[in-house]
């Protein structure tokens, strides 16, 4: 397929999210299954064109004064892409399978936009019901952190150190351009794609298979070394759904003390026992029910409450997500959370930390969450978060925004990764 024909197939799965109000993954499935002529390439191609579309979709339809699939798709290729407006042209001349070529008004709309800054609002490619969120995340700098959340993300691996090294792993991956992260210490990354370029397909490498490295984010990979578990420890994983935490901290506490890996919906927890038998972590129990927990009241070192979330720091990901989102499910999640930690709370023992993580970026998930149990639990106090960052990350307090007192967050502009808040709470009584 030219190009034409993967912008069209790019406009008709659009088309299709919209009528039929589903996921990307879905639709882009179903458009590949009904088009089996489509090499991978397509189908890949494809794919960024509609994933470009949904990061961008604000700014397409601003450069073409069009709220549309079509739109959206032409501003992709305009956007991430980086085409310039005559070499699409050029691309998309004599190819039958193309859409229709731009009108004369899309093109002078187009040629006096692209030259301009677009408002903040459209640079932050997002709904407007979520730019108060962001505002009180991020004060005056909340357009570009909001614009980072729209750029194409990278591939982040967590080197599995009960099995393997960082330099093993580096030499098993050389092919794929996969350089050290610079802030998790055992993390890989491999760079954004380009253009109709994908990612390797890191989990066929027998490497994978072996369990020497997962695929994680390297934000996950630093608030998940940040709760500080180690040898001997006690420690139980809230929520631990698919387990990606609970093996960094099998890891890092190498397979000594325990880890007790629950989770109140059990079906999420089906990925975590083929996990554990590859990555060779031994320390770990997988708990099905709330009740199995009650001998552990009391007794924890550090409870993990990985919470779920908007998900609005992973929009790099899974941007269709911030389409779908709405306010009503903010609420939900909030009060989600809330009862979340007042139950998790009663696990940890005097001393110990009840450590509350989120994938989101939102102030009313994350800091005002934390403060809001402050309030109505007098038994727990904040750690020193500036302190707690300088000690695994020395010389670095640019790459996080750091609230000595409500937590540490991390963000695509801030450090590179997906958008994460980690809290860490001593329980005094």
């Amino acid at each position: 397929m030219r190009i034409g024909g993967r912008l069209a197939a790019a406009i008709e799965v659009l088309q299709d999210m919209e009528q039929r109000h589903r996921p990307v993954a879905d639709a882009l499935k179903d458009w590949g299954l009904s088009h089996r002529f489509a090499g991978s390439g397509d189908r890949a191609a494809v794919g960024n064109i509609v994933y470009g579309a949904l990061r961008r979709r604000r700014t397409a339809s601003w450069l073409l004064d069009a709220d549309t699939p079509r739109a959206h798709a032409y501003g992709a290729l305009l956007t991430e892409w980086e085409l310039s407006f005559e070499a699409l042209g050029r691309e998309l001349e004599g190819d039958r399978f193309a859409p229709a070529p731009l009108s004369p008004a899309e093109q002078s709309c187009l040629t006096q936009r692209l030259g301009q800054t677009p408002p903040d609002d459209v640079r932050a490619d997002c709904p407007d019901w979520c730019l108060p969120q962001l505002e009180s995340a991020f004060g005056a700098d909340w357009a570009d952190e909001a614009a980072a959340l729209a750029t194409r993300p990278p591939l982040d691996l967590r080197v599995n150190t009960l099995l393997s090294s960082r330099e093993k792993v580096s030499l098993e991956l050389e092919e794929t351009g996969a350089m050290p992260t610079l802030l998790a210490p055992n993390g890989l990354r491999i760079a954004p794609i380009q253009g109709a370029g994908r990612h390797p397909n890191v989990q066929a490498e027998p490497a994978f298979q072996q369990g020497w490295f997962e695929v994680q984010d390297e934000g996950s990979q630093v608030v998940a070394a940040l709760a500080g578990a180690g040898m001997g420890m006690q420690v139980l994983d809230y929520c631990a759904g698919a387990g990606g935490k609970t093996l960094a901290l099998a890891a890092a506490m190498e397979n000594g003390g325990r880890i007790h890996a629950f989770d109140a919906e059990k079906a999420r927890l089906a990925p975590i026992f083929d996990r554990l038998r590859r990555s060779g972590a031994t320390n770990v129990e997988v708990v099905g029910r709330e009740k199995s927990l009650a001998p552990l009241s009391g007794q924890m070192d550090i409870v993990l409450v990985d919470a779920p979330c908007t998900g609005s720091g992973t929009w790099r990901r899974r941007p269709d997500a911030k389409w779908r989102l709405s306010p009503k499910q903010v609420e939900a999640r909030t009060a989600e959370q809330t009862a979340i930690l007042d139950k998790a709370r009663t696990y940890v023992r005097p001393g110990g930390l009840l450590v509350y993580i989120t994938c989101s970026v939102f102030r009313d998930e994350n800091a005002a969450q934390v403060e809001a149990f402050l309030a109505r639990d007098g038994g727990f106090s904040p750690v020193d978060h500036g302190d707690l960052w300088r000690s695994h990350h020395p010389g670095r307090e640019d790459a996080a925004r750091i609230d000595r007192r409500l937590g540490i967050s991390l963000t695509p502009a801030r450090s590179g990764t997906d958008g994460f808040y980690f809290a860490a709470l001593r329980r005094e009584s």
